[in-house]
């Protein structure tokens, strides 16, 4: 039972790790995105070695509910740099 919370835990996880990383292109538009950008290694290799990670329901949900807050706070700026604005936006 353990081995399939771990699995479904690490599933969640890598969920959230791939939507943000799946966001590269779009971060390359927003002015202060290149900022983020140097973090996506991090996830990267986060992924690669999630295998060795112990992981917990409390862990899961942070991370869960830290990438909901990010996409959220991405709203703003990818609204804006859609609708033309300039380059010159900046993350809260």
């Amino acid at each position: 039972m353990k081995n399939v919370k771990s699995s479904v835990f690490a599933a969640r996880i890598t969920n959230c790790l791939q939507t943000i990383l799946e966001l590269e292109p779009l971060l390359r538009t927003i002015d202060s995105g290149h900022l983020l950008l140097s973090e996506f290694k991090v996830l990267r290799a986060f992924m690669d070695d999630m295998d060795s990670v112990s992981l917990d329901e409390d862990d899961v949900s942070r991370i869960e509910t830290a990438t909901e807050r990010f996409l959220q706070e991405l709203k703003t700026p990818v609204t804006l740099t859609r609708q033309g604005a300039t380059r010159n936006i900046t993350f809260q």
